[in-house]
């Protein structure tokens, strides 16, 4: 099949399937004589499992390690279990820290009075309070979106 018929077939753009090649997650397919890229049924099922890992919010890190794991026969079938036991302690991590995010969030709701003015929202003045922490909350999205989602969701 063309590129386009596993885009549909798969769901995925053609964008983000030319991506997973570059990226060594999915093998270069063959050529036909007219240059044409022909995929084979492999590689929608491994553009599948891809797909679905990343459903997961897995990192094309994870994936990768995960496709060596299932690529070789003679691999340690624990680890798998090691890569899915890192991403769950990573999603754990990032729901404590969104628990965090919504109490303050809250926090701050809770200081809006139904004031006439601007200048005396609560919501306003608490986030000029809080904004000497956002670098930090900066920093570790930055992080999270590298490390877990790499250059964009693909």
């Amino acid at each position: 099949m063309k590129i386009g018929e596993l885009a549909t077939a798969s769901g995925t753009p053609v964008d983000t399937i030319r991506f997973y090649e570059r990226e060594g997650l999915l093998p270069a397919p063959a050529r036909n004589e007219a240059n044409y890229r022909q995929y084979e049924a492999a590689h929608l099922e491994r553009l599948q499992f891809i797909r679905a890992s990343r459903n997961l919010d897995m990192s094309l890190q994870e994936i990768r390690a995960l496709l060596q794991v299932r690529d070789d026969p003679d691999a340690d079938p624990h680890a798998a279990d090691r890569v899915l036991d890192a991403h769950i302690e990573h999603v754990s991590h990032r729901i404590r820290e969104l628990r965090a995010l919504e109490r303050q969030l809250k926090s701050l709701r809770a200081r809006c009075a139904s004031g006439a003015h601007a200048n005396e929202c609560g919501v306003l003045t608490g986030l000029a309070e809080v904004a000497p922490d956002l670098p930090d909350n900066a920093r570790s999205a930055a992080r999270h979106l590298a490390e877990v989602h790499g250059a964009g969701r693909n």
